[in-house]
């Protein structure tokens, strides 16, 4: 513990904060570099960091454990023989060294003048490893990996590509049916984690998915940027919005690309990147060979990935694609070649009917898709999408700054059928009567409305009409009572505690021909549409904390030899343990003392001197050496 201590004390504060969150040590009871020496020598801790390492790193350091209790020196060459000694005919002097190089970082092992020295709690939790039911050096060193990954025929390769593009538009599909919705209705945050069940179950609605593929497809989008969380809600990001624009295959890229982007290197190195290979029991029984400490933090990794792959085609029936075996070498643009080829083809046109609805014979154009949802309501959404126009679509058009003109303007330029008397009839109306309910915010103007005598209340907004019959038919609503309009003293306005956007969209949901109106009267254009905000919350730095409460304790003055013998005389104090102590007399004798320490302070401790029977005090700096009593 006093080598690992030292070394720790040396460290630069960089690689300590590293080595204190790779091992996974808590800043708790740590007071001192022994205290952290103890913690990484700790068998649990010890155990953890060799399920992360692979089978021939730790072939590695059970070998150079052997040698150094066979009182041999553990050069690396030494370590290569004896590997090869024990069947690693292929192993080489360039590779031990890369692997005693990973040791030496992980605080398992000290590299030093071409040699690899294992903490001793190290080699013996290693020891102890056959009577575990865990392989020992030789086994390690000698073991064949498992048969190579099984590939499907040839002639299913074709079939596992048709499946996967088709899951590849299902899924782009799906997430931008969900930024929609959230771009208009953000999805609240549990604060124990995840979607309440009411919000899962509405995204499930519009995406067309089962309520349990509604998690995992939200974690896409937001690993790709498209959706953040802002103040407790998932809602539409910047990219988000521009990504409803692009192509599907572009779509797609920016999904494959992020899922690619996120594998960790440890877990990219094993994917099959050959297309018609297997992921299944195979790559299963791989993971468990290479990593004989405990791969359950692999396959775990692995069952993540591997999921988010089948939803976005890069596998398909745990079969990697063609599509998928080019994104996991890199080869992004050969990947959307392929998939592009099995994609549906985006259509232009659509067909206007005279129910009001509108028919797409194919997957539209997004920017044609994203301009009629802001006219019209979504139905459907499959290959052959339909919308419906409705007086509330239209108004929320009118809203956005279209007008009669623009909107027919555009069904015209995409309409296989022209424009229908009832669309044209419904658009036009709707356009003359917009406007006629106004929707204002209260900001303490002399002209503004003033509330009825006797209330009390914080009024953020209004409601006014020049149609008296159509203001008490809004008042009375009661579709709109959660609005909790009341009568302004003049009695031509309704006053509301609400902001005036959230009363502007009530009443336009309720079909009334509402537009917004600043404070001179002006129509102002609102828009449904919702940006995620993100403020990065500083996190704690428990590394960096625990690194600065050491270094202020290393910087006592107490040299690390004086700490070590503090430390354990502390230990044999706490367990009333009776010890040997080799103590450096004046004239250069040693003497050694059977004590039972009592306290250490100042330079000093006192101890029982179990021999004579009378109580010794004693100088730190004369102790040569400290041996539990035999």
């Amino acid at each position: 513990m006093l080598g690992l201590a030292s070394r720790l004390r040396v460290l630069p504060d960089a690689e300590l904060r590293r080595v204190i969150g790779v091992r996974g040590i808590s800043a708790s009871g740590i007071h001192d570099f022994f205290d952290l020496a103890e913690a990484l020598l700790d068998p649990g801790n010890v155990q953890l960091a060799l399920s992360h390492l692979d089978r021939s790193t730790i072939a590695v350091l059970a070998v150079a454990g052997q040698l150094t209790s066979n009182n041999s020196v553990p050069t690396l060459q030494a370590v290569t023989n004896r590997l090869r000694e024990l069947g690693s005919t292929e192993v080489t002097l360039t590779e031990v060294t890369s692997r005693v190089d990973t040791l030496h970082a992980q605080l398992l092992a000290d590299h030093a003048d071409g040699c690899c020295i294992p903490y001793d709690a190290v080699s013996a939790h290693l020891a102890r490893w056959p009577a575990q039911g865990l392989p020992g050096a030789a086994d390690l060193a000698v073991a064949l990996p498992p048969a190579s990954l099984t590939a499907v025929p040839e002639t299913e390769v074709a079939f596992i590509d048709q499946l996967a593009a088709e899951r590849a538009f299902a899924v782009v599909s799906s997430i931008a049916e969900l930024v929609n919705e959230l771009s208009r209705e953000p999805a609240r945050q549990l604060s124990r984690g995840g979607l309440g069940l009411p919000d899962t179950k509405r995204l499930s609605a519009v995406m067309s998915v089962d309520v349990d593929l509604v998690a995992p497809i939200l974690a896409l989008a937001s690993r790709a940027d498209l959706l953040a969380r802002s103040d407790g809600y998932w809602m539409e990001t910047e990219a988000g919005e521009g990504w409803l624009l692009e192509r599907t295959t572009a779509r797609w890229a920016a999904l494959a690309a992020a899922w690619q982007s996120a594998l960790p290197p440890i877990v990219a190195d094993i994917l099959p990147r050959q297309a018609g290979l297997l992921w299944g029991d195979g790559l299963t029984t791989f993971i468990a060979w290479l990593y004989p400490a405990g791969g359950e933090w692999m396959l775990a990794q692995l069952t993540e990935f591997a999921r988010d792959a089948e939803l976005l085609g890069i596998t398909a029936h745990d079969t990697t694609s063609t599509a998928g075996a080019s994104v996991l070498r890199g080869d992004l643009e050969a990947a959307v070649d392929t998939i592009a080829i099995a994609l549906p083809t985006e259509v232009g046109a659509v067909y206007l009917q005279h129910d009001l609805s509108i028919v797409a014979p194919g997957p539209l154009a997004p920017s044609i898709d994203s301009r009629l949802r802001g006219m019209a309501d979504v139905e459907s959404r499959e290959l052959a999408s339909s919308y419906r126009i409705t007086a509330a679509s239209v108004n929320r058009a009118l809203a956005a700054g279209e007008n009669a003109d623009s909107l027919l303007a555009f069904l015209a330029s995409i309409s296989l059928t022209g424009i229908p008397q009832p669309v044209d009839y419904l658009i036009k109306e709707s356009a003359s009567r917009y406007g006629r309910v106004r929707v204002g915010s209260l900001t303490g103007a002399p002209n503004a409305p003033v509330a009825p005598v006797g209330d009390e209340t914080v009024f953020l907004s209004y409601v006014c009409s020049a149609d008296a019959a159509l203001l008490g038919t809004i008042a009375v609503d009661q579709t709109l009572a959660p609005l909790a309009l009341v009568r302004a003293g003049d009695s031509e306005h309704l006053l509301s505690r609400f902001a005036g956007d959230a009363v502007f969209w009530a009443l336009s949901d309720a079909r009334y021909p509402v537009a917004a109106e600043d404070d001179l009267g002006e129509i102002v254009h609102l828009r449904r549409h919702q940006i995620a905000h993100v403020t990065l919350t500083p996190t704690v730095d428990t590394a960096r904390n625990l690194v600065e409460k050491l270094r202020l304790g290393a910087e006592s003055g107490i040299s690390v030899a004086d700490a070590w013998l503090t430390r354990q005389l502390d230990t044999a104090i706490k367990a009333k343990q009776t010890i040997l102590v080799s103590i450096a007399m004046p004239g250069g004798a040693v003497v050694d003392y059977l004590l039972e320490p009592a306290s250490v302070s100042n330079g000093r401790f006192r101890a029982r001197d179990r021999r004579a029977d009378i109580e010794r005090t004693l100088p730190l700096k004369s102790i040569l050496s400290i041996t539990p009593a035999p």
